[in-house]
């Protein structure tokens, strides 16, 4: 595709249309729905570098260690792309270590975050060597320890995820560092744990987390934990537990819908100097991006199947589903939805674009102008993050097929799902 003839799409740099079709990087999106069917998902391997590159730009020059928040796109082969160039990851399941181990991560730059971490998950972590756990409540301190102890002089590193009762002004569901999120621990009871983890011999301190949220489109908030964060280091220091690395989790948003999120290198030049100015500058600092690093990477293909006109409502009724793509109906979140020919004929008509699962609740997107007949193919934006990640088989439906466009070359990470793997693990 050349470059100069392409027209990029607003906040999507390498999602383009050239000769009238829209391109992901140099292949035509057309193409690779005859080749892999529909629906499809396609990623841009340069996005993703391009986001990582932001946040390596806003660190340059400190001890910083940037993890991967895996659960916005576990694709074996996204975290492949992600371990070749230098990230960690934050993982929150046995099952998320076991990916990242077979994509290649290194132990030591894995951290485990999550509220309800098992003892076989523990254990797994432990003996894989993993970096650091982000433990979320008392109770985990005492169980963590426990399991340490049951191999002799093994101590198991601890940041204490700390909730502090900051509002992101985001979406309620993915709101994590407000009083009454199930996140972390009570920031005014920050020091008697740490307290209370220093006295316990199968952990070892080695730092603190905070994460407020995801989808976060405005600096203040990062600046408001940030300080409340540094607040807490004083005070437990003053106790004599030195802290080693500050994790400041994650959760910057994209643009989805003409959303304008701060540039990851400028929010942290602007965090950085904040950490300066406290005299915090020297700490190794810990991040977990996740949705910013894939969300705009990716484009789900999708066929139209049916248009019906309907009293009220006009319905474009296409093949990917709530399974597919469940962010709409989790959250009745916005997704662009284009045409993959640039100068669609005949007039466009306002429809509710929906899928053919069995729930009301099964829509792509509402009241979107378009001008489709039966056979088109449509791209649904903004599909790289919490889309194939949380995928189902509801309504016995397989799962989509993934590719990875790396210049003009593709990869093909995941075939489609076949009724026969859907089967394979039960039995009558």
């Amino acid at each position: 595709m050349s470059r100069a003839a392409a027209t990029a799409l607003p906040g999507h740099p390498h999602i383009a249309y050239a000769d009238g079709s829209l391109h992901v990087e140099q292949r035509a999106l057309d193409g690779l729905a005859r080749e892999h069917g529909t629906p499809l998902f396609v990623y841009s391997a340069q996005w993703m570098l391009d986001a990582l590159a932001a946040y390596q730009r806003g660190l340059a020059g400190r001890d910083a260690l940037i993890c991967y928040a895996m659960k916005a796109n576990s694709s074996l082969g996204v975290l492949r792309l992600f371990a070749q160039a230098g990230c960690g990851f934050d993982i929150v399941s046995g099952g998320e270590l076991a990916r990242v181990l077979a994509a290649g991560a290194e132990p030591a730059r894995v951290i485990f975050s999550g509220v309800g971490k098992t003892r076989a998950e523990m254990r797994q972590a432990l003996d894989a060597g993993i970096g650091c756990f982000n433990v979320e409540s008392e109770a985990e301190l005492e169980v963590l320890n426990a399991v340490a102890l049951e191999q002799p002089g093994r101590r198991a590193p601890v940041s204490v995820r700390i909730n502090p009762n900051v509002d992101p002004k985001t979406h309620p569901y993915i709101s994590t560092g407000l009083k009454g999120n199930k996140f972390g621990v009570a920031h005014d009871r920050a020091a008697a744990v740490y307290r209370h983890a220093a006295a316990l011999p199968g952990l070892q301190v080695v730092g603190i987390d905070c994460h407020i949220g995801s989808q976060i489109t405005e600096a203040a908030p990062y600046l408001d934990a940030l300080e409340r964060m540094l607040d807490l280091v004083q005070a437990i220091e003053a106790e004599g537990i030195r802290l080693h690395h500050l994790d400041f989790g994650g959760g910057l948003g994209i643009d989805y819908n003409g959303d304008t999120p701060p540039a990851a290198d400028a929010l942290w030049r602007e965090l950085l100097a904040r950490l300066d100015a406290r005299g915090f500058g020297d700490r190794r600092i810990v991040i977990e991006p996740g949705r910013s690093l894939v969300g705009n990477a990716g484009v789900c293909v999708t066929e139209v199947l049916y248009t019906k006109p309907g009293e009220e409502k006009n319905f474009c009724i296409v093949d990917a589903a709530m399974n597919d793509l469940p962010r709409p109906a989790m959250y009745q979140a916005f997704h662009r939805i284009v045409p993959l020919r640039e100068a669609a004929e005949g007039q466009a008509l306002r429809y509710d674009v929906v899928g053919p699962v069995c729930e009301s609740g099964d829509w792509i997107g509402r009241d979107r102008d378009l001008a489709v007949r039966e056979g088109d193919l449509l791209a649904v934006l903004s599909a790289g993050a919490y889309c194939m990640s949380m995928a189902s088989n509801y309504n016995t439906r397989p799962r989509a097929a993934e590719v990875l466009v790396h210049g003009d070359r593709t990869t093909l990470l995941r075939r489609r799902e076949t009724i026969e793997d859907q089967l394979r693990a039960e039995q009558l």
